[in-house]
Protein backbone atom coordinates (compact mmCIF):
# COMPACT_ATOMS: atom_id res chain seq x y z
CA UNK A 1 0.00 0.00 0.00
CA UNK A 2 2.76 2.61 1.39
CA UNK A 3 2.73 5.93 2.61
CA UNK A 4 -0.14 8.09 1.75
CA UNK A 5 -0.48 12.26 3.47
CA UNK A 6 -0.85 12.05 6.99
CA UNK A 7 1.16 8.96 7.56
CA UNK A 8 4.41 9.20 9.94
CA UNK A 9 7.45 7.76 8.05
CA UNK A 10 8.56 4.38 9.36
CA UNK A 11 12.29 4.17 10.19
CA UNK A 12 14.42 3.00 7.24
CA UNK A 13 18.16 2.42 6.41
CA UNK A 14 19.93 2.81 3.18
CA UNK A 15 23.34 3.28 1.51
CA UNK A 16 24.38 6.57 0.79
CA UNK A 17 25.87 7.74 -2.51
CA UNK A 18 29.36 8.12 -1.11
CA UNK A 19 28.66 4.24 0.49
CA UNK A 20 28.26 5.59 4.64
CA UNK A 21 24.97 3.92 6.04
CA UNK A 22 21.63 6.04 6.04
CA UNK A 23 19.36 6.06 9.01
CA UNK A 24 16.15 7.79 8.10
CA UNK A 25 15.83 8.78 12.14
CA UNK A 26 19.18 11.32 11.66
CA UNK A 27 16.98 13.48 9.29
CA UNK A 28 13.26 12.89 8.81
CA UNK A 29 11.51 13.74 12.49
CA UNK A 30 14.17 16.72 12.75
CA UNK A 31 13.88 18.81 9.80
CA UNK A 32 11.33 18.90 6.77
CA UNK A 33 12.71 16.94 3.86
CA UNK A 34 11.69 16.33 -0.06
CA UNK A 35 12.39 12.72 -1.08
CA UNK A 36 12.11 12.19 -4.90
CA UNK A 37 11.79 8.95 -6.18
CA UNK A 38 13.10 8.40 -10.17
CA UNK A 39 13.77 5.68 -12.45
CA UNK A 40 17.48 6.16 -13.96
CA UNK A 41 20.28 8.15 -13.63
CA UNK A 42 22.01 9.74 -16.57
CA UNK A 43 18.48 9.64 -18.74
CA UNK A 44 16.78 12.97 -19.84
CA UNK A 45 14.11 13.09 -17.90
CA UNK A 46 16.18 12.63 -14.46
CA UNK A 47 19.02 14.41 -15.23
CA UNK A 48 16.53 17.43 -15.83
CA UNK A 49 14.60 16.45 -12.31
CA UNK A 50 18.47 16.08 -10.63
CA UNK A 51 19.26 19.75 -12.04
CA UNK A 52 16.27 21.61 -11.45
CA UNK A 53 16.43 20.06 -7.41
CA UNK A 54 20.04 21.29 -7.93
CA UNK A 55 19.33 24.67 -8.75
CA UNK A 56 16.72 25.09 -6.17
CA UNK A 57 18.74 23.30 -3.13
CA UNK A 58 19.57 26.53 -1.60
CA UNK A 59 15.90 27.57 -1.53
CA UNK A 60 15.14 24.55 -0.07
CA UNK A 61 17.92 24.54 2.56
CA UNK A 62 17.36 27.79 3.31
CA UNK A 63 13.48 27.12 3.90
CA UNK A 64 14.60 24.89 6.55
CA UNK A 65 14.44 21.47 4.41
CA UNK A 66 16.54 18.94 3.04
CA UNK A 67 16.45 17.19 -0.52
CA UNK A 68 17.32 13.14 -0.82
CA UNK A 69 17.17 11.47 -4.22
CA UNK A 70 16.58 7.82 -5.03
CA UNK A 71 16.82 5.37 -7.55
CA UNK A 72 17.52 1.56 -7.91
CA UNK A 73 21.21 2.67 -9.46
CA UNK A 74 24.16 1.65 -7.48
CA UNK A 75 26.64 3.10 -5.29
CA UNK A 76 28.76 4.29 -8.09
CA UNK A 77 26.53 5.25 -10.59
CA UNK A 78 24.95 7.88 -7.94
CA UNK A 79 28.95 9.05 -7.70
CA UNK A 80 28.96 9.50 -11.25
CA UNK A 81 25.89 11.16 -11.40
CA UNK A 82 26.34 13.62 -8.53
CA UNK A 83 29.63 14.43 -10.04
CA UNK A 84 29.10 15.11 -13.31
CA UNK A 85 25.89 17.29 -12.49
CA UNK A 86 27.62 18.94 -9.94
CA UNK A 87 24.44 17.69 -7.46
CA UNK A 88 24.90 18.86 -3.54
CA UNK A 89 22.81 16.78 -2.30
CA UNK A 90 22.26 12.92 -1.04
CA UNK A 91 20.93 10.05 -2.97
CA UNK A 92 19.78 6.85 -1.84
CA UNK A 93 21.00 3.76 -3.30
CA UNK A 94 17.80 1.07 -3.62
CA UNK A 95 19.24 -1.74 -5.44
CA UNK A 96 16.31 -4.43 -3.84
CA UNK A 97 13.47 -2.16 -4.16
CA UNK A 98 12.74 -1.46 -0.45
CA UNK A 99 12.21 1.89 -0.33
CA UNK A 100 9.89 1.98 -3.53
CA UNK A 101 7.97 -0.22 -1.61
CA UNK A 102 7.67 1.14 1.75
CA UNK A 103 7.11 4.10 0.70
CA UNK A 104 4.60 2.75 -2.08
CA UNK A 105 5.95 3.85 -5.10
CA UNK A 106 4.16 2.95 -8.48
CA UNK A 107 5.56 1.93 -11.20
CA UNK A 108 4.60 2.94 -14.86
CA UNK A 109 3.58 2.21 -18.29
CA UNK A 110 2.51 -1.58 -17.04
CA UNK A 111 5.49 -1.95 -14.48
CA UNK A 112 7.93 -1.87 -17.00
CA UNK A 113 9.16 1.78 -16.00
CA UNK A 114 10.24 2.62 -12.32
CA UNK A 115 7.90 5.20 -10.67
CA UNK A 116 8.75 8.76 -10.27
CA UNK A 117 7.35 9.99 -7.08
CA UNK A 118 7.89 12.94 -4.73
CA UNK A 119 7.23 13.22 -1.22
CA UNK A 120 7.32 16.35 0.93
CA UNK A 121 8.04 15.48 4.71
CA UNK A 122 7.23 17.90 7.64
CA UNK A 123 9.95 18.48 10.56
CA UNK A 124 7.82 15.86 12.57
CA UNK A 125 8.02 13.30 10.27
CA UNK A 126 4.96 13.32 8.53
CA UNK A 127 4.03 13.07 4.95
CA UNK A 128 2.69 16.30 3.59
CA UNK A 129 2.28 15.54 -0.22
CA UNK A 130 3.00 12.56 -2.20
CA UNK A 131 2.90 13.18 -5.62
CA UNK A 132 3.20 11.16 -8.90
CA UNK A 133 3.85 12.05 -12.17
CA UNK A 134 6.25 10.78 -15.23
CA UNK A 135 6.82 14.45 -15.93
CA UNK A 136 10.45 15.18 -14.27
CA UNK A 137 8.93 19.17 -14.73
CA UNK A 138 6.53 19.20 -12.48
CA UNK A 139 8.15 17.73 -9.01
CA UNK A 140 10.30 20.62 -8.35
CA UNK A 141 7.16 23.28 -8.45
CA UNK A 142 5.24 21.09 -6.17
CA UNK A 143 7.98 20.55 -3.60
CA UNK A 144 9.14 23.95 -3.01
CA UNK A 145 5.44 25.05 -2.81
CA UNK A 146 4.46 22.62 -0.28
CA UNK A 147 8.03 22.90 1.86
CA UNK A 148 7.06 26.84 1.57
CA UNK A 149 3.17 26.30 2.82
CA UNK A 150 4.45 23.89 5.57
CA UNK A 151 7.20 26.23 7.00
CA UNK A 152 4.69 28.73 6.91
CA UNK A 153 6.99 31.07 4.59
Amino acid sequence: MGLKVGDKVPEFSAVRDNGEDFQSSDIIGKEAVVIYFYPKNFTPGCTKEACDFRDSYADFKSLGAEVIGVSSDGIKSHTRFKKKYNLPYTFLSDSKGKLKRLFGVKSELLGLLPGRETYVIDKEGIVQLKFNSMNASKHLGKAIAKIKEIMAV
